[in-house]
C-alpha cells in the first residue's frame, strides 16, 4: 500500500508541474488562510486598529478611526506584471459601505497610494471586491483592506487572493502555490478542504456509525469544512412518532421530535468548528407514514390539509427551535425539500405531500423554514436528473415559483452519475442554467460510479471529476459547497460502482487526484 501511495503523489506532483503549462489564465499566488492566526496581515493605523482571526478563513478589523485604518500585508510583487486581486469583506453595522483593496508603495523611503479595486457591501452579505494591479518599481509593496466614507467601521474579511499569470517566475516558485498538504494514516496526502478554501466549501456526507469513529471523523476533518448527516436528520430519523401520537390524544396538529441520532455528528461539528448542511426536512421518502394519517396512526384516514400544514409547521418549528437552542450556528444550511418533482413528466410527483397538501406543499415547506430559520440559514431545493432536459424544466418551475414567493435561495446538484451518462454537455448546460436564475448553488451528492476498478474505468473516474470540479469553480461566486456522497468506496451507497475518491482504506484514488488538480486534466 505505502508503495501505491507513493505512486500516486509522485503522479499528483507530475499534475501539478503540469498545471502551470496546461491551465489557461492565471496561477494562484496567495490565498488567506486565517484558522492559524493574522497569516502577516497586520493592523494599519496610529495605534487604534487591531486585527483578529475569526470564523473560519477570517480576519476581524476592529478599533478603526480613519478609513485608511486596516488589515494590510507586505508582498513580492514583480514590476510590470498583472496581477488579480480579489478579497471577501462582510459588515454587520450599516445599510452598504464602500470597500477597496488599496496598495502603499514606496521609493527611496517616499510612501505613496493607489486604490486598485472597488466594491459596496450590504449589511450581512460577504461582497466580493476585485481587481487588477500592474505595480510600477518600488522598494516594497503593502496590499490592504480599506473603506470609503466608513472610517470607524467594523468589518470582517476572508479569501484575500492574488492571481499571477501562468509561467511569471513568482508565480512558478512561490511557496504559497505549494500543495496543500495534511499528515493521514497513510501518509501525507492533499487536503481538500484547503485546496478549494477560497472557492468554496469542499465537504462530504457521514453515515451514524462513522459519525462515532473516532478514526474516520479525525480523517474527515483533514479533509472536509463542511459534513451532512447520511439520514440522522431525515423525517424517519427526526419525527418521534410514538411521543406525536401521545400528543395527538390532546391535539392533531401536534408534532414531536429527538436527534438521538444525529447528536454524535452534531457533537463532533459543534466541538470542531465544521460546518452542517441539514438534509431534509420535507421528503416522499424516508418520512413515516403515520405522520399524514388521523391520530398517527396509519390504519386511520388521512388528516386534513389544515392538520397537515399545522403538523409540518409544528415539525419545522420545533428542528430549528432545537438546533438553535442547543446547536446555534452549527448548521448553516437546509434541504428544505428534497425530490418533489417526477422524473418523467416534470411535475410534482405523486406523494402524500401531493395527496394531503396539494400541490403547494413545496411552497408552504419554503414559507416555514423561512418563517422559523435562523437568519443567515440558506435553503435549498435538492434534486437529481437536473441534466435531464424533461425534468430539468420542471425544476426551473419550481425554482421560479419559490423565487416569486422570495423563499429559496439556493438549488442543490443531486451528481449520482456514470461515466457515461449524462455528458458533461448536458452537465454543464443544467448547471449554467440554473445558474442564470441568480440562486446559490451547492453540489449537495457527488459520486461517480465505474464499472470496473481498472485503469481505463479509473482514469475515465478521474476525468469527469475534473470537468465537474472546473465547472464549479467557473461558477464559484455563486457555489457554496461541493460534497461528495460519502468518503470511501466500500461505503458509498452504491459501492458496487467504487463512486467516490477514496479506497476503503482511505488512500487516494486518481479520482481524488484529479479534484485536487482538474485543470491539469486533460
Amino acid at each position: 500500500m505505502k508503495k501505491a501511495i507513493s505512486l500516486l503523489l509522485a503522479s499528483l506532483l507530475l499534475l501539478a508541474a503540469c498545471a502551470g503549462v496546461q491551465a489557461e489564465g492565471k496561477a494562484m499566488l496567495y490565498q488567506s488562510n486565517f484558522t492559524a492566526g493574522t497569516d502577516g496581515w497586520v493592523a494599519r493605523s496610529m495605534g487604534t486598529a487591531a486585527v483578529e482571526p475569526v470564523e473560519v478563513n477570517a480576519l476581524k478589523v476592529t478599533g478603526r478611526q480613519s478609513d485608511w485604518n486596516s488589515a494590510g500585508r507586505d508582498f513580492d510583487l514583480i514590476p510590470g506584471v498583472e496581477y488579480a486581486l480579489s478579497v471577501q469583506v462582510r459588515q454587520d453595522d450599516v445599510d452598504s459601505a464602500d470597500f477597496m483593496i488599496s496598495v502603499a508603495h514606496s521609493r527611496g523611503g517616499v510612501e505613496s497610494y493607489e486604490n486598485l479595486a472597488f466594491g459596496t457591501a450590504e449589511k450581512g452579505k460577504w461582497t466580493l471586491v476585485s481587481g487588477a494591479y500592474t505595480p510600477d518599481a518600488y522598494d516594497n509593496y503593502i496590499l490592504y483592506v480599506e473603506t470609503t466614507g466608513a472610517p470607524t467601521l467594523d468589518f470582517v474579511m476572508r479569501f484575500f487572493r492574488i492571481d499571477a499569470p501562468q509561467g511569471t517566475a513568482e508565480a512558478a516558485n512561490h511557496p504559497d502555490l505549494e500543495i496543500p498538504m495534511t499528515t493521514t494514516e497513510n501518509g501525507e496526502i492533499p487536503s481538500l478542504k484547503e485546496t478549494y478554501a477560497s472557492y468554496f466549501d469542499f465537504g462530504t456526507c457521514v453515515p451514524g456509525m462513522q459519525a462515532r469513529n473516532a478514526e474516520a471523523m479525525a480523517f474527515n476533518l483533514t479533509q472536509f469544512s463542511i459534513l451532512t448527516p447520511e439520514n440522522e436528520l431525515k423525517p424517519d430519523s427526526v419525527l418521534d412518532v410514538a411521543a406525536s401520537k401521545r400528543l395527538a390524544a390532546q391535539d392533531e396538529t401536534a408534532a414531536a421530535v429527538h436527534f438521538d441520532a444525529a447528536k454524535p455528528l452534531l457533537d463532533f461539528c459543534k466541538k470542531n468548528g465544521v460546518k452542517m448542511h441539514g438534509h431534509v426536512l420535507v421528503w416522499h421518502s424516508q418520512t413515516p407514514e403515520a405522520f399524514f394519517h388521523e391520530g398517527y396512526d396509519a390504519g386511520k384516514p388521512f388528516v386534513t390539509r389544515e392538520v397537515m400544514l399545522a403538523r409540518l409547521e409544528n415539525y419545522i418549528s420545533g428542528v430549528f427551535a432545537y438546533m438553535q437552542e442547543n446547536y446555534p450556528g452549527v448548521i448553516v444550511s437546509w434541504d428544505v425539500v428534497n425530490e418533489a418533482v417526477d422524473d418523467g413528466t416534470g411535475k410534482l410527483r405523486k406523494s402524500n405531500w401531493l395527496n394531503v397538501v396539494g400541490d403547494d406543499f413545496v411552497n408552504r415547506a419554503f414559507e416555514l423554514a423561512r418563517k422559523y430559520a435562523p437568519e443567515g440559514t440558506l435553503l435549498y431545493y435538492n434534486d437529481y436528473n437536473t441534466a435531464i432536459l424533461g425534468k430539468q424544466n420542471g425544476i426551473v418551475k419550481l425554482l421560479e415559483s419559490l423565487m416569486a414567493d422570495g423563499t429559496v435561495d439556493g438549488y442543490g446538484f443531486q451528481m449520482h452519475h456514470e461515466i457515461s451518462f449524462p455528458s458533461m454537455q448536458a452537465i454543464e448546460a443544467c448547471v449554467r442554467r440554473i445558474a442564470a436564475l441568480g440562486l446559490r448553488l451547492r453540489v449537495s451528492e457527488l459520486d461517480i460510479g465505474i464499472p470496473s476498478t481498472s485503469e481505463a474505468d479509473l482514469a475515465k473516474q478521474a476525468k469527469m471529476y475534473a470537468e465537474i470540479m472546473k465547472l464549479m469553480k467557473s461558477v464559484s461566486s455563486q457555489t457554496d459547497a461541493v460534497q461528495v456522497w460519502g468518503v470511501t468506496d466500500n461505503y458509498s451507497w452504491r459501492s458496487d460502482k467504487h463512486p467516490l475518491l477514496f479506497n476503503a482504506d482511505r488512500s487516494p484514488k486518481p479520482a481524488f487526484l484529479a479534484v485536487i488538480r482538474p485543470e491539469a486534466v486533460q
